[in-house]
């Protein structure tokens, strides 16, 4: 079983972890290969780069949810599992922690296992004119428009499949995956969307005037998000809250459904409401006396 292995080298524990999983993978049958960043932190000889695996059965993020989503723009696509391996506080997205390590590889290498297929996003910008485009890797979270330097108001143009919804002024704009719901989104006052919904939440942050509320429209809708003149300078896309890139003046950013899901691996019993309760407190009354 080819294994890919994506980590987060600000973890203290990770260096331990990474040797703990190369001396357990001959005995489970895993062949590893590692991305970049965490090569070094490998007992040596470190496993061979993740560019050189023919393909992956699975990719092992070893962090919080960030780490995982990183790992999901790594794959850029490809349908291959992800499980997600918590050194973190919330590990909302991930399934198992450091100390049940060996029970998810074990139960990754016998199947015990189940999947969640995540909606993912494909964002695009656009260039004036139309005449030229770039495609970001897909992301897991949310594509957010928003100005760089100083904060300050930003006025944008938001479409839905070619049709104005209506000229936002705000902070930025949030287009979010149900993933993303219970992440950037939910900060800007959006809802929380169940993973397994076929939507897309847009929500905008901070707007300047109470008649906006955040949008869920179908997933097989295209959003388009267009920096409405003066307000074209200085403006950024960022994905998944991690990397980014600008727009220019006359760009237009289109986010549109992913041609293939992210896949979860999921361990135990634990549903979507049991992982809300347990790490967002959802409906957590026990501050409350009883009257």
């Amino acid at each position: 079983m080819n294994v890919g292995v994506v980590g987060n080298p600000s973890y203290r524990d990770l260096k331990n972890l990474l040797a703990h999983l190369a001396q357990a993978a001959p005995r489970l049958g895993l062949t590893l290969f590692t991305e970049d960043r965490i090569a070094s932190l490998w007992p040596a000889p470190s496993p061979p780069p993740l560019e050189r695996a023919p393909s992956l059965d699975c990719l092992v993020t070893l962090g919080g949810d960030g780490t995982l989503l990183r790992g999901a723009r790594t794959l850029d696509g490809a349908n291959t599992p992800i499980l997600g391996i918590n050194l973190g506080r919330v590990g909302f997205l991930t399934t198992a922690t450091s100390q049940t390590l060996d029970w998810a590889l074990d139960a990754l290498v016998h199947g015990a296992y189940g999947t969640e297929s995540r909606l993912a996003l494909e964002p695009t910008i656009v260039e004036r004119g139309g005449a030229k485009s770039r495609t970001e890797p897909v992301v897991l979270n949310d594509v957010v428009v928003h100005k760089g330097g100083v904060a300050r108001v930003i006025r944008l143009r938001v479409s839905l499949d070619g049709e104005e919804v209506g000229q936002y002024s705000a902070d930025g704009i949030v287009v979010a995956t149900p993933t993303g719901s219970t992440a950037y989104s939910l900060s800007a006052g959006g809802p929380i969307v169940v993973p397994g919904v076929d939507a897309i939440v847009v929500a905008a942050i901070c707007p300047h005037t109470l008649a906006v509320r955040p949008l869920v429209v179908p997933s097989h809708a295209e959003v388009a998000v267009e920096p409405i003149p003066p307000w074209t300078e200085d403006v950024l896309v960022s994905f998944d809250g991690q990397v980014g890139t600008t727009m220019q003046p006359g760009d237009r950013l289109v986010v549109k459904r992913a041609n293939r899901p992210v896949v979860l691996v999921r361990l135990g019993p634990d549903g979507f409401f049991a992982r809300m309760r347990e790490k967002l407190q959802w409906g957590d009354l026990s501050d409350r006396e009883r009257k």
